[in-house]
């Protein structure tokens, strides 16, 4: 038999799974013992009533939920975009590029340097909490500078998404007025669908669109869709962020894992979302960053729609890897109680994933954890801002 450890000493520990503790969604028990084995959860419970094992670890009295899920990042890219944050902090115009920026940079960047980023954010992730994280690429939008973002993606996370949908490359798009040529993103949706999927795929569990206006269409990203389908790659869109439009529509009729953003939403939207498996997957620091209207999680929570909260870390609109920090704004400004907000940025990212493994902490999960320098989860909306994460577990390892 494997060695087993017991962490003991745990305020309350989140399991995500009703069937224990008090029966809620998050499953909470006081006073709890988690025991490992093997990198997984062998058992979870009341203290006095843990079975023995081979060795202990004491939390000191800290709380311990499921490693938090980012479901959604963007970090395979170069450079930043600092002036035109601050722009718009000032109330001034920028007219630099935005994504075309990092775009021209990324494609500048070598390998090792994307892969120095890329590591140093997931370095950044995992110390406040994060033990999963999806990524996509987006920032090449050439055949060979998308294949090359995911051929280093999946060299350091599980969770990869081809975007070359992500909007449409320069070269299709010479000016702000011919971006929406449809011959120019005709032309090089067939690009997305063809050859650089036939190069993407191999590195890739998942297709994403950003289906917007001043980006790809619904016929457009249906197309890239389907096509990433045939490949074998699930799909997720991004959908509904700047304005109402087919995302979210589509995104359930493919059978998309996840839509994400849903900040403009018809009431036949949120029915389709609480209807379908489709996770509605929400990025409130994208809305903090860019002073935008933030979705309402409320709404889609009392539809009963599945709901998660990611980071959308990316170097324009969401410069934050902190889950704690989304936590937080989600609680304060979209209607979610701290509760809902935690079971969200763990079993909710777990769910938009596809994923039983992660997200929960019963037995047969994996072994990602995250205790607080607090007796509550509750502590990561009541004092945000304040770095409560004391410890980190993945695979049954203290990592942080």
């Amino acid at each position: 038999m494997s060695a087993t450890t017991a962490i003991t000493n745990i305020a309350s520990l989140v399991t995500n799974d009703p069937a224990l503790g008090d029966g809620s969604p998050l499953g909470l028990i006081e006073n709890a013992t988690l025991i490992v084995e093997d990198g997984e959860v062998a058992w979870a419970g009341p203290a006095h009533r843990a079975p023995a094992a081979d060795t202990a670890h004491d939390a000191g009295g800290r709380a311990a939920l499921p490693g938090f899920v980012d479901s959604h990042s963007h970090l395979l890219f170069a450079g930043d975009r600092t002036a035109e944050f601050n722009a718009r902090m000032s109330g001034r115009a920028y007219t630099a590029g935005g994504i075309r920026t990092t775009v021209r940079a990324t494609r500048e960047a070598s390998d090792e340097a994307l892969a120095a980023t890329l590591a140093a954010h997931l370095r950044e992730m995992l110390a406040q909490g994060t033990t999963t994280v999806e990524t996509k690429s987006g920032y090449g939008l050439t055949v060979d500078d998308e294949a090359r973002a995911l051929r280093v993606a999946a060299a350091h996370t599980e969770e990869v998404t081809y975007l070359g949908a992500h909007i449409v490359a320069p070269e299709y798009a010479e000016s702000d007025a011919s971006a929406h040529d449809a011959g120019g993103a005709d032309a090089y949706t067939a690009l997305v669908a063809g050859e650089m999927l036939d190069a993407c795929a191999p590195y890739a569990r998942w297709v994403d669109v950003f289906c917007e206006e001043g980006a790809f269409g619904a016929d457009q990203a249906r197309a890239i869709l389907t096509a990433g389908k045939a490949k074998g790659l699930i799909p997720r869109v991004h959908a509904n962020q700047l304005s109402y439009g087919p995302g979210v529509q589509l995104a359930v009729e493919l059978g998309a894992a996840s839509a994400d953003h849903c900040t403009h939403l018809t009431d036949a939207d949120v029915d389709a979302l609480a209807q379908g498996e489709t996770v509605a997957t929400l990025l409130p620091g994208c809305e903090f960053s860019t002073r935008a209207v933030y979705p309402d999680a409320r709404r889609l929570l009392d539809a009963g729609a599945t709901v998660a909260l990611s980071t959308d870390c990316n170097p324009g609109s969401s410069f934050t890897s902190s889950v704690p920090f989304c936590i937080a704004i989600a609680v304060r400004e979209m209607n979610m109680t701290p509760g809902e907000a935690v079971w969200s940025a763990t079993a909710g990212g777990a769910r938009a994933l596809r994923r039983t493994d992660i997200g929960r902490l019963s037995p047969g999960a994996r072994a990602d954890l995250t205790l607080l320098d607090a007796p509550s989860h509750v502590h990561l909306a009541y004092r945000p801002g304040v770095p409560l994460v004391a410890q980190v577990w993945r695979r049954g390892v203290r990592e942080v």
